[in-house]
């Protein structure tokens, strides 16, 4: 099977080590392709996304890790694009076009209203101090909150790969602030699933949360992953490593539970990052 990753994060946001450093360890993992996807809000940044002014030099690294990996490794330049209501205009793709990445990855971080927003996979503490300050402690509004603008950046957005389709799970766990099991909860992915479906996107099957210690489980969830199948959604692995340690973590459990939920098989982006599909062995 060709290995490859394309949520990959370095220090340009918040990963640690250079696309040359994490290059010479994928190469070391036997991977076939490796994309970059600096976290990106553009024109907005928050501490956490790449800085506008480094955009340049940014992709002026990848271009020279391609070269410099020339022959060893195929290596894609994009974007984790993150949706924020009100900034992001109606088309990502157009957003970044200026940019010229070879894909994008679209993701929702941020929830919230009229009162503020604050990142749903923030720590433990700034996620129920926003649930508090912002739903006044209702995790349910807070949740469909965050399926609809998932839903609202499927309308609009221009891009390959959806990132980490359940992210809001990432600090239930310790917080208890909805039921994955209630009937609106599935509703909730029944509707965003079929959005996904008309957008034409891959949806990602994440293990970051796993490697970060954050959650026991991949995004999206066994249950998501199966309704996911059931509409017809391809998927693609990613680690969304933020470290070079982790850049094939939990890759065969992934491809457990795609096999488990239906699928036998999963895409990738070759070199001209055109979609691709290969049989899950």
């Amino acid at each position: 099977m060709i290995k490859a990753n394309y949520h990959t994060h370095t220090s340009f946001c918040d990963g640690k080590g250079s696309p040359d450093e994490i290059l010479e360890e994928a190469v070391k993992k036997g991977f076939d392709i490796l994309g970059f996807s600096s976290h990106c809000a553009y024109p907005f940044a928050d501490s956490w996304h790449i800085a506008p002014r480094e955009f340049e030099k940014y992709r002026a690294a990848v271009y020279q890790a391609k070269e410099n990996f020339r022959g060893k490794i195929t290596v894609l330049y994009g974007f984790e694009a993150d949706y924020i209501h009100g900034i992001t205009k109606p088309s990502i793709k157009e957003d970044y076009a200026s940019l010229k990445p070879d894909y994008l990855i679209g993701s929702v971080h941020y929830v919230g209203n009229e009162k503020g927003i604050f990142g749903i996979d923030d720590k433990t503490e700034a996620v129920q101090e926003g649930l508090q300050k912002i739903f006044n402690g209702d995790g349910k509004k807070c949740v469909q909150e965050y399926f609809f603008l998932q839903r609202e950046m499927l309308k609009k957005g221009d891009f390959t790969i959806w990132g980490h389709p359940d992210l809001v799970r990432k600090r239930n766990g310790l917080l208890h602030f909805f039921d994955e099991n209630e009937d609106w909860y599935i509703k909730e992915l029944k509707e965003t699933a079929a959005l996904a479906k008309k957008a034409g996107v891959l949806a990602e099957i994440n293990t970051g949360a796993i490697a970060r210690k954050a959650m026991d489980s991949l995004y999206p969830s066994s249950a998501f992953l199966s309704i996911l199948h059931e509409e017809g959604i391809p998927v693609i692995i990613s680690s969304d490593s933020h470290s070079k340690e982790n850049l094939d973590s939990e890759f065969d459990r992934a491809y457990r539970e795609a096999k488990k939920a239906g699928y036998t098989e999963s895409a990738y982006l070759d070199e001209k990052a055109e979609i691709r599909f290969q049989k899950i062995s």
